[in-house]
């Protein structure tokens, strides 16, 4: 007699689960965008820090008294601009950064509520099974007590 417990909102928590699954593979991809421009602008950081390096190097090198050698400002200018256009890059890439952080918590969030919802449609299948189970058990112990009923009659015959 034993019955299988069928929930009538299995669709729908089927389609919420989805909805989950979508939600955070939008939000893997948004961790992959945001570790590749963060490593888009380590590099940048890496760079600057080494024109720095070269410019400081190439004021150092040649302007040491006795040498006879003079500062190449050309080399210099080149140099400085080079360093201002690595810091501009940076801060572009910063902006780019902060674009991809609010994207990210927006995807987050859609993913918060994917899951709530979800576990909300789970909840109520937790609860209808309880209830399943305890009429299944009614039903049982009925049968129970009307198969002693119906044996206490015959036996009384």
């Amino acid at each position: 007699m034993a019955r299988k417990f069928i929930f009538n909102l299995q669709a729908v928590l089927d389609h919420r689960m989805a909805i989950e699954e979508e939600r955070k593979r939008v939000v893997a991809e948004m961790e992959r965008e945001r570790l590749a421009v963060e490593d888009r602008l380590r590099e940048c950081q890496r760079s600057i820090v080494k024109a720095k390096t070269d410019l400081r190097d190439e004021l150092g090198a040649r302007s040491t008294v006795g040498t006879g050698q003079a500062v190449s400002l050309g080399n210099v200018r080149m140099q400085a601009n080079a360093s201002l256009h690595l810091v501009a890059k940076a801060q572009q890439i910063v902006l780019e950064l902060a674009g991809v952080h609010r994207r990210l918590e927006a995807a987050r969030r859609e993913l918060l509520q994917a899951t709530t919802q979800r576990k909300a449609v789970e909840l109520l299948k937790a609860k209808r099974f309880e209830e399943w189970k305890r009429e299944l058990l009614r039903k049982e112990s009925a049968e129970v007590d009307e198969i002693n009923v119906t044996r206490h009659g015959r036996n009384q015959e």
